[in-house]
């Protein structure tokens, strides 16, 4: 991903363009291509202090300048009210993320490159300036830390519980600005002076966009000077651990030896397979002594809904089948009452189970890892006693008045509570409840009783593999009864809610043909794809309700209130191309002119993969052109979903490569 001169110096596009860079604990590092942070999650050195939990923004933003024989020159970019300041963006020529976040900036002649990496499994990353050409001219880089301390979600301003000393031992420079948080240690090869200050009223328009506190004050301790000659390197190390050096140069060989081998057993026949590919990492975290998935950057952990739809594409396509199974593991340790978590909290110990689909996802991801890997023994033991535990929870009753009700059928639902993937909820209004029978869940129940007698048969418990067998038997033929809404050649998205029968056009109608083959016939799927491919398709995804509804909403934008309202009402989510795309192939046939076809719904992601975070695919778009991307600017299902239907279903090859351990 590289971004020109022209774009980098106008400062509107530079500042829509965003950089990730994540250190698989949770914790992560982003900006904008202008440099000016736009969001509070924005940082260089963002921790999770329990992994990927408890994240803490520590050290914000750098404000750098080059002096060159009495004139200075701005690298860093900031937003006042009113101010651009300074405008470091007007330097820059060349912006590229390969293979990490480079700048390189050009003042009067003397040109500079920066770099900024995050190293996997540790919380640190790393800043480095060095000469991109020759020059006799004396030069000096002055760089001041901008500090803060604070919950990622929150916004910092002066007070005066901060502490504002430093500790200075040779290279090592460290300040703890609140003492129940780790120190954040400064290696360095300049020379630092300790100088506190304030920076007040830094403004975040994505903020003010999203109707939240957008303004915030940072805390400078002092600033560093770096002396630059011909094949030096400045560099600073922000980390929170307790170390005494850092060999900069030998973890730049190695972070760089670890993101070529990746991209080296990326497919190569196709770029947006390729891309994607090497995008799966970053949602790949530790969570105690095993993985976890985050969901979504900047704002998003580890959800369980998210983690067993993405987990196909993020592990078991890409060859991570060791982390498909320390993640399925960490879920396993919490079921209770035949449920794995939704959520679990940014702070605290207790997991919150309101969902009715993330239980059944975890019975398909089973299935998907018992089919890549035949782990015959690990499945047995573990396994195969979560997904008896919840079919068993849901044959008698769970949460949430989630059952099996006597037609075979799930369902659930209670005043207040969301449970389905559509999940928005203000105040105490649940903008789409969907209590009842949702139509994806039956598709999901369905396919959790198949794996049931499949692997009931596989270890040797023929009786349970009966009793699932009838099950899906009763299921299927209710849902074939009830489901289908003949007047207007689809399928009702609820059945048997408080209000009846809803007849609203949404997407979850899809994974009835992507998860199974024997709920509606092939004409009834032919219809259900026209109507999908006629009124939800767009080029980045499916919209959440017909645009001839009278509750769509074309745009996902204003306050909490009207974003959220705008969430399922018409707002198009990318992951939601997965399913369509295997439910397209099912019944149009898999030749290879008909992949090329279904390839082509692909293209816009493609081509978004430029316009947002560079390299990754947002959580959702506006439902009308030009369908702007919103929500979080990476979601990890977003990039599984379109990556697992690259390589399944469209036969994308990977390339010759061993598959990846982690």
């Amino acid at each position: 991903m590289k971004v020109d001169a022209t774009t980098c110096q106008d400062f509107e596009q530079a500042l829509g363009l965003e950089w990730l860079e994540t250190n698989g604990r949770g914790g992560f590092a982003s900006g904008t291509v202008a440099g000016a942070n736009t969001r509070r999650y924005h940082a260089l050195l963002l921790t999770a202090r329990k992994p990927p939990s408890e994240r803490f923004a520590l050290v914000n933003h750098l404000e750098e300048w080059i002096d060159i024989e009495g004139q200075s020159y701005p690298l860093s970019t900031n937003l006042y009210p009113n101010a651009i300041h300074p405008e470091g963006y007007k330097q820059c020529t060349v912006f590229t993320t390969d293979p990490w976040p480079t700048w390189t900036y050009d003042c009067q002649g003397t040109v500079v490159q920066r770099e900024v990496f995050c190293v996997r499994d540790r919380d640190l990353v790393v800043i480095r300036w060095t000469f991109a050409r020759k020059t006799k001219k004396a030069i000096t880089l002055r760089v001041r830390p901008m500090v803060s301390g604070r919950d990622y979600h929150a916004t910092h301003h002066i007070n005066d519980s901060l502490a504002t000393t430093a500790t200075v031992v040779d290279g090592l420079v460290a300040w703890r600005p609140y003492g129940e948080l780790s120190s954040v240690q400064a290696f360095q090869t300049g020379r630092y002076r300790h100088d506190p200050t304030w920076f007040r009223t830094v403004q975040f328009p994505t903020e003010q966009e999203r109707g939240l506190d957008f303004e915030e004050d940072w805390w400078s301790p002092g600033e560093f000077t770096y002396q630059l000659d011909q094949g030096v390197v400045a560099t600073l190390v922000l980390t929170t651990e307790s170390i005494d050096s850092v060999d900069v140069a030998a973890l730049a060989q190695s972070e760089r030896k670890r993101r070529t081998d990746l991209r080296a057993a990326a497919p190569t026949t196709d770029p947006l397979a390729g891309e994607l590919w090497c995008a799966v990492e970053a949602y790949l975290a530790a969570r105690g002594s095993r993985q976890t998935v985050i969901a979504g950057y900047p704002w998003f952990i580890d959800w369980g809904r998210d983690t067993f739809i993405s987990l196909p594409g993020l592990c078991l396509v890409t060859g991570r089948w060791e982390t498909a199974w320390q993640t399925i593991e960490s879920f396993a340790a919490h079921i209770s009452q035949g449920m794995v978590p939704n959520r679990f909290p940014d702070i605290g110990e207790q997991p919150e189970y309101n969902t009715i689909d993330a239980s059944l996802w975890f019975v398909h991801a089973i299935e998907r890892y018992w089919a890549y890997t035949k782990d015959e023994a690990r499945v047995r033991a573990v396994a195969w006693p979560a997904v008896k535990h919840i079919i068993d929870g849901y044959r008698q009753g769970t949460r949430y008045h989630i059952h099996k009700d006597e037609d075979g059928l799930i369902a659930g639902g209670v005043p207040g509570v969301q449970l389905t993937w559509m999940d928005a909820k203000i105040g105490n209004w649940v903008v789409t409840p969907r209590h009842g029978k949702p139509v994806e869940i039956q598709a999901l129940w369905a396919r959790a009783l198949e794996i049931g007698a499949h692997l009931a048969t596989e270890f040797g418990e023929p009786s349970y593999a009966v009793r699932c067998r009838e099950d899906r038997t009763q299921a299927v033929a209710s849902f074939r009864a009830k489901f289908w809404n003949e007047a207007g050649g689809f399928l009702y998205d609820v059945i048997d809610g408080p209000e009846g029968n809803d007849a609203s056009i949404r997407p979850n109608q899809i994974y009835a043909i992507a998860l199974c083959n024997d709920l509606v016939t092939n004409e009834q799927a032919r219809k259900i794809l026209r109507i999908v491919e006629d009124q939800l398709l767009t080029p980045v995804g499916l919209r959440t309700l017909s645009p001839k509804d009278s509750r769509y909403r074309p745009r996902y934008i204003g306050g909490v209130v009207e974003r959220d309202g705008a969430y399922h009402q018409g707002t198009v989510w990318p992951f939601l191309l997965g399913p369509f795309v295997t439910a397209w192939l099912k019944v149009n046939g898999n030749s290879s002119a008909k992949r090329a076809e279904a390839r082509a719904f692909l293209h816009g992601l493609e081509a978004h993969l430029h316009d947002a975070c560079l390299g990754q695919v947002s959580e959702i778009f506006d439902a009308e052109a030009p369908h702007h991307a919103r929500g979080c600017f990476a979601q990890a299902w977003s990039v599984a979903e379109p990556l697992r239907a690259l390589i399944e279903d469209l036969g994308i090859a990977a390339s010759t490569q061993p598959a990846l351990s982690k």
